[in-house]
């Protein structure tokens, strides 16, 4: 007897990250799909290096010496969580979730949102420069 819950959780599992996050926009099939399109287009364009990955049974993850950001979809949002949103400036106030938190914040996108592309891709290199500072170097880590 096969289990259909198991076989389709193996079957979601499989893929690189970048092929299971194209899945994930291609079913979702409404405005969260075109966000999360959009937000992804953003990412790879303010960060070329960086790297997709998928975590957590299904959560996109978009990392660079570190986490950068997630994207979430939920029935009324698509939530980008910044792993450490709450060391970034954020001159344009593009964070409007997860502010009471020490580390983390992030940003929920509604059906219509306009996207401020400039300022969310500026968060993105903060994101990744602050990644990057943070990584600790060779010379620190030998003994």
């Amino acid at each position: 007897m096969t289990n259909k819950t198991s076989d389709s959780k193996d079957k979601q599992a499989e893929g690189s990250p970048s092929e299971l996050i194209d899945a994930r926009i291609e079913a979702l099939d409404d405005w969260r799909g075109e966000t999360l399109a959009r937000i992804r287009t953003l990412i790879k364009k303010a960060d070329p290096e960086v790297i997709e990955e998928w975590k957590w049974r299904g959560v996109p993850v978009w990392s660079h010496a570190g986490i950068i950001c997630t994207g979430e979809t939920y029935k009324t949002a698509v939530k980008m969580t910044f792993a450490k949103g709450a060391s970034l400036e954020d001159p344009s106030r593009l964070f409007n979730a997860s502010l009471e938190g020490n580390t983390r914040r992030a940003i929920d996108l509604h059906e219509g949102d306009e996207i401020d592309e400039r300022a969310l891709m500026a968060l993105i290199r903060a994101a990744v420069a602050l990644n990057i500072q943070k990584k600790p170097s060779a010379a620190r880590r030998s003994p």
